[in-house]
């Protein structure tokens, strides 16, 4: 840009790249105050100070590390997304072959209704897809060059811009320069979408680890993401989810960290952005990490057998008992809801379950509770009790019957392919502004220069 400008010499320009090219990390000077210095002495010291000396030329290490940082983030940000949609694919393939496997779910931890493996599952894989909207939101904020900002007021030579931003391969200029220099809120947004997403593998990981303890058997974990115990060699401890669990909270503390150096700091650039940095990269590699190990888990998960017969020995089916009487015998939900707690009642003072329940019990209860004379069928209230029926009930949009599942699946296997093409475009993007900006280097070291407006900037 600068040769393009006419604000160095076309031959000073060449021998600046022709340096720049040459330089790997390792020879940079470790001794050096930073590794914008570093590079420049390595650079000095190829060309001579009349050459390499102009390389600094209209710019500050202020909007310089604002770019790397933000070139750097880019490539973090598309593998997270990467890794976000192979979990979503573990969860995809997994929930298409439990479409009929029946767990029970929870609230308060007291079992509470039917529902299949495969249904849990897309839940799953619902909240990633929102976590992946965030950090696509987050990159369109990322994906803009605070480059020629200077130290805080641009510069007096007439730099372009635009041209500096489409060879980097960003989308636009982050146009004001005080902005450009003095903003961090980029890593923030990022650090906060990683949080949730943190909090949400959290989530998954204490469910898993809760139903794989003997006292839910609701699954077994694969051995290889499992450890025995130092002296109790019947335990299998889920330490991997552990770990993802525990590492959640390094997520919340460096988002929460970066957002508490922010606050206070007066605008522009500040050396306190330095203690930021190093926040956001240690959210990423938690959370590379963690997504890679779920969608490595995921489709080895085993489900209990016995989950269902469990579910037909307890009182799961009592909210659809509820609704069965107002459906044939025309009462209120809320008096329903009152004789069928009654029964319940009845059943846990003398040690029985739902499956014990007769018409005489349930008529019973009507009466005492409510006042109310009914005649219900056994075979009503058998129907009640059965999990797999009354899964197969819940048919509205969004419910755990077989076939909501398999819409859902179908639905949201669309859905990916759409996300993966943006991902994918993006990605292109980058690498073809790469490939450009090689060639132009290529062809002015030749002194044949490609203008840059070719790029159609």
């Amino acid at each position: 840009m600068l040769m393009e400008q006419k604000i160095i010499e076309w031959q000073v320009g060449t021998k600046i790249l022709s340096a720049l090219q040459k330089l790997s990390s390792q020879k940079l000077d470790p001794k050096a105050e930073d590794v914008h210095m570093a590079v420049e002495e390595a650079v000095l010291a190829e060309t001579g100070a009349e050459i390499g000396g102009n390389m600094h030329l209209a710019k500050s290490r202020n909007d310089q590390v604002a770019t790397a940082i933000r070139m750097a983030l880019r490539t973090e940000m598309q593998n997270i997304m990467h890794l976000v949609l192979e979990m979503q694919q573990a969860l995809l393939e997994t929930a298409a072959k439990h479409t009929e496997t029946i767990i029970l779910e929870y609230t308060h931890l007291q079992a509470a209704q039917p529902v299949t493996f495969g249904h849990y599952l897309l839940m799953h894989f619902d909240a990633l897809g929102r976590d992946f909207e965030r950090l696509q939101a987050a990159y369109v904020h990322v994906n803009q060059c605070p480059l020629g900002a200077g130290a805080l007021a641009t510069t007096s030579f007439p730099i372009n811009r635009k041209t500096t931003a489409k060879l980097l391969g960003f989308e636009a200029v982050l146009e004001n320069s005080l902005d450009a220099v003095g903003s961090r809120d980029f890593i923030l947004e990022t650090q906060s979408a990683l949080a949730l997403l943190a909090v949400n593998l959290s989530r998954l990981a204490e469910d898993l680890i809760i139903w794989s303890s003997a006292e839910f058997g609701t699954v077994e974990l694969p051995d290889e993401f499992t450890s025995t115990s130092s002296i109790m060699p019947q335990k299998k401890n889920p330490e991997v989810l552990e770990i993802i669990r525990a590492r959640a909270s390094h997520a919340l503390g460096d988002f929460v960290a970066a957002t508490a150096a922010v606050k206070s700091l007066p605008t522009t650039y500040n050396l306190d952005f330095q203690e930021v940095t190093p926040k956001l990269w240690a959210s990423t590699d938690n959370l590379k990490a963690s997504l890679a190990i779920f969608a490595e888990l995921i489709p080895h998960i085993k489900v209990s057998t016995e989950v269902e017969t469990k579910a037909a020995a307890g009182f799961v089916g009592a909210t659809e008992l509820a609704n069965m009487l107002v459906r044939k015998h025309n009462v209120t939900f809320r008096t329903s809801h009152k004789i069928v707690g009654a029964l319940v009642k009845a059943l846990v003072d003398t040690n029985k379950t739902l499956l014990d329940a007769t018409p005489q019990l349930l008529q019973k209860a009507a009466y005492d509770s409510a006042g109310i004379k009914l005649a219900v069928k056994n075979e009503d209230i058998i129907s009640c009790a059965n999990p797999r029926k009354l899964v197969e009930t819940y048919k509205v949009i969004g419910g755990p019957s077989r076939k909501e599942v398999e819409r859902s699946i179908t639905a949201r296997k669309k859905t990916m392919n759409q996300t993966n093409a943006a991902v994918l475009k993006n990605e292109e993007q980058l690498v073809d502004s790469g490939n450009k900006l090689d060639q132009i280097i290529y062809d002015y070291s030749l002194s044949t220069p490609l203008k840059t407006q070719d790029l159609k900037i």
